[in-house]
Order: C-alpha cells, then sequence, then structure tokens
C-alpha cells in the first residue's frame, strides 16, 4: 500500500545525508525503512563496535554507515537527524548540527505527519502503559484495526504503508519524544504529572512544557482527556474539547460514584468488574473511557475490564509460594509509581525498593511507607535517598518500619524472600529507574521474576 506524504519524505531523503542517532530495537526498523527507500544514512551508538549485536550489524551490510563508541557523533555530517527519544535535543552536537543547517526530527515526528488514520496519544508520569493498553483493547473489542506502538515499544513509522484511514494509531509518548513535537494527535490523554527524568530535563518546567505538546497543536477538533485529581494536569486547557476525569468528584467527563465510573451522566463501570488492582487503574480506565467516548459501546467496555490482567512488570503476581505474594511492579522507576502500587493493597507490604538515582525528590515516599510498609528492603544508588525520606517522615518511629540495607538488588530479593511469611505481600516496586544494575526495568522484572521462581 502506498503513502504518498511517506514517498515524498523518502524522495526528498535520498539526495540528503540522514543520521539516526541510537540503534537499539526501536530504531532498527527506521534505519531499514530508510535504506530500502534509497537514503544514504548513518547509524550512530555510543556502543563499541565489539558489542554490537549481530541487528546492527546487519544494518551495516544493508549499506548504513556506522559511527560508534565514544565520540560517535564527533564531526557527525548530515542534512536530517533522527533524535533517539532519550537524547535531549539541547546536547552540543545536536546544537552544532542545527547550526550547520541540519534538520532535527524523529520517528515519531515523522510518524505523525504520514499516519493516514487517527491518532490516539498517551503520557503522563504515571499509567501511560496501562492507559495505552486499555484504550487499544477497548478498540480491539469493538473490532476497530488498531496499531499500538511509540514508547510502548513498537516503532510506527515502518509499518504506515499498511494503515488504512478507518484505522486507529493508539500512542504512548514520553516526555522525550514530545519535547521536539510539533503535531498533535485527535485525542491526547495526560493521566498525571509528578517530577520524574531530572536527570535528563534541566527542570520540572521543562518536564512539563514537553508534555504538554501533546495537545499543544490541536486545533478546535482535538480532544483532551485530563486528570482533575492532579493540580499540574487540572490547570492545562486546550484548543478543542477538555474533558476531565476525577476519583474526587463531579466532572464533565468521568467520575466516581457508588462504587461506579459514571461518564456523561451514565453509569458505565462497576469498579468491582475491573480485574488490575490499585485506585490508580480506576484512574486509568476513566482516562481510556474518555479516550475512546463514541467509538466503543459500554458493554464492550465492561468486557475488557473484567478480562484485562495488566501488563506485565506493573503490580504483575510472580507466584504465590507457602502463602507469600510476590508482586512485580518494576515499572515503578518514580516515587509516585511506588505509591501507587503500596495502595493496592490492603495490607502492609514488604518491599523492595532503591536503584539509578534519576535526582528527583523523594520526600513524598517517606509517609507512605510508614503507612504501607512492615519492612523495607533497600538496594540501590537511591537506598539512603529513600532511608532519609522515611526516617524523616513524621509517622516514623524507629523499626516501624523495619529497613533492611542490601548490598544489591539480588541480596535485597532473596532478604525479602527469606523474611517473608504466610499471608504476606512481597512487592518489588523499586522508586527509581533501573540503569544502576540493570538494561532497563523490564531486565528488572524479568531478573526479578527468575529469582522468585527459583525460591
Amino acid at each position: 500500500m502506498s503513502n504518498l506524504i511517506l514517498d515524498n519524505f523518502l524522495k526528498q531523503w535520498c539526495d540528503q545525508k540522514i543520521a539516526v542517532l541510537g540503534l537499539g530495537v526501536s530504531n532498527r526498523p527506521l534505519v531499514r525503512m530508510l535504506l530500502e527507500g534509497g537514503c544514504c544514512v548513518t547509524g550512530c551508538d555510543r556502543t563499541p563496535r565489539e558489542k554490537l549485536e549481530q541487528e546492527v550489524l546487519a544494518l551495516e551490510e544493508m549499506g548504513c554507515t556506522l559511527s560508534v563508541g565514544e565520540g560517535y557523533l564527533d564531526d557527525l555530517d548530515a542534512d536530517v537527524v533522527f533524535r533517539t527519544p532519550g537524547m535531549h535535543p539541547g546536547i552540543p552536537a545536536l546544537e552544532r548540527l542545527r547550526a550547520e543547517g541540519a534538520q532535527i526530527t524523529s520517528e515519531m515526528e515523522v510518524f505523525f505527519a504520514c499516519c493516514p488514520c487517527n491518532i490516539i496519544a498517551v503520557t503522563g508520569s504515571d499509567g501511560k502503559t496501562t492507559t495505552t493498553t486499555l484504550i487499544a483493547k477497548m478498540l480491539e473489542a469493538a473490532g476497530k484495526k488498531v496499531w499500538l506502538g511509540g514508547n510502548i515499544g513498537t516503532p510506527l513509522l515502518p509499518q504506515v504503508r499498511q494503515m488504512a484511514a478507518s484505522d486507529y494509531a493508539v500512542v504512548e509518548l514520553s516526555s522525550f519524544q514530545l519535547m521536539d513535537m510539533t503535531r498533535s494527535p485527535a485525542v491526547a490523554v495526560v493521566t498525571n504529572l509528578a517530577p520524574n527524568h531530572l536527570d535528563v530535563h534541566k527542570g520540572m518546567n521543562e518536564y512539563v512544557e514537553a508534555k504538554k505538546n501533546i495537545f499543544r497543536y490541536q486545533n478546535e477538533q482535538g480532544v483532551l482527556v485530563l486528570n482533575a485529581d492532579n493540580p499540574i494536569t487540572n490547570s492545562f486547557t486546550g484548543s478543542g474539547k477538555t474533558l476531565r476525569f476525577s476519583r474526587k468528584g463531579r466532572t464533565e467527563g468521568a467520575w466516581v460514584e457508588d462504587g461506579a465510573i459514571f461518564c456523561s451522566g451514565r453509569k458505565v463501570l462497576e469498579i468491582k468488574d475491573i480485574l488490575i488492582p490499585g485506585v490508580h487503574n480506576i484512574e486509568n480506565y476513566m482516562a481510556a473511557i474518555l479516550a475512546v467516548q463514541g467509538l466503543v459501546d459500554d458493554e464492550t467496555i465492561r468486557s475488557v475490564a473484567r478480562t484485562f490482567g495488566g501488563v506485565e512488570h506493573r503490580i504483575e503476581l510472580v507466584r504465590i509460594k507457602d502463602g507469600v505474594r510476590f508482586y512485580n511492579d518494576s515499572i515503578a522507576s518514580s516515587p509516585s509509581r511506588t505509591i501507587a502500587g503500596l495502595r493496592s493493597f490492603p495490607e502492609k507490604v514488604l518491599l523492595i525498593a532503591g536503584g539509578y538515582d534519576k535526582h528527583i525528590p523523594y520526600d513524598v515516599l517517606g509517609p507512605e511507607i510508614c503507612k504501607h510498609v512492615k519492612k523495607l528492603f533497600v538496594n540501590g544508588a537511591t537506598a539512603d535517598l529513600i532511608r532519609r525520606a522515611v526516617e524523616a517522615s513524621d509517622e516514623y518511629t524507629p523499626g516501624n518500619p523495619e529497613i533492611v540495607d542490601c548490598v544489591d538488588f539480588t541480596a535485597a530479593v532473596l532478604a525479602a524472600a527469606a523474611d517473608a511469611q504466610e499471608g504476606d505481600v512481597v512487592l518489588m516496586s523499586p522508586a527509581s529507574a533501573a540503569f544502576d544494575q540493570f538494561k532497563n526495568f523490564m531486565v528488572r522484572g524479568d531478573y526479578y521474576k527468575k529469582l522468585v521462581m527459583e525460591l
């Protein structure tokens, strides 16, 4: 199937030098598409050549020039640069290329330009992946053809030729992807906002402004879905129709009342029918329901709620052993995510926390740990930050909760498992990124599951 906009891009790029920054899994289909379109491509990655995966070396065999290892961006000459999402647009190498006249773009920016179907996009600090997945599940259950991708793991640009105007693209967008976006989707959802990724962003203001790009370029036909209970998102205003959801009171969108979710005055979903635990998932459902309003009937929404068991690494039940329930919440790379996880359980839990330091505040986590945790096992670069947040809390008394310092993640998991008694919940919800000990949160979650299954 032809896509005239993409064809024109490729035709235009054939006469230009293209650089793709980052050769991770998500950018490789982009490189292949550009090469197949006749473009001259340089693939740039910090990974030294001897550690490159075979799939990257295969791109070289297809004709891609590789610039890898330390200094991989030094002296780079390009007309068009595809920035990888985790790279700040203001780094010196990109500033130099921009000053030399290079066009800095991204796979997602070009996808928005080429996509022939309606786009529903989701961002936020927490709940992005679950909400994005729910929207896709609801549309699929209603018989729609859905393309799910973006920050959730699947690049969509190489698939635009297969898309039809009647399809729906459901896209998760990170702040990094949104930073220099100049297009917005037909339907934009912002689940919530709290400090996050301040190791990359220059400050909270830059982070929030990046998130606003999801609706900044909507027209009067656009739909913006916001969390009314979050002060930052509630302050946003869009150019089109704005719908808000709330667990605390009635809104012009969706709200909770008498144990059910109401939307536009009608009861849509009994909360008891939601299979995945936690009040944050009630919010995720409200956001998804508003996003598919007019596209999916209420009975279909109810059917999804009764069958959807959640997304991997998000309060995922790994195993019940000797009456102890082990949960994997590796996605929780910030305090707000861990707080949501802790509030999902009626009983106090054994919490495994700590990891890479993203330079975000941990003070809000201390009181929640005191309320919901009976024993805390800390490890990694943020172990001391989490300990200090707990000990500084007004709710803390020595030994309540008991805090155990562990040499690393493995030791923390094994110590928590050894300490757990029948009826206990062991929750791995780190409140920190994984990068101090693991490649990413998925590798951390998989390793946790492996340790738990080997107990």
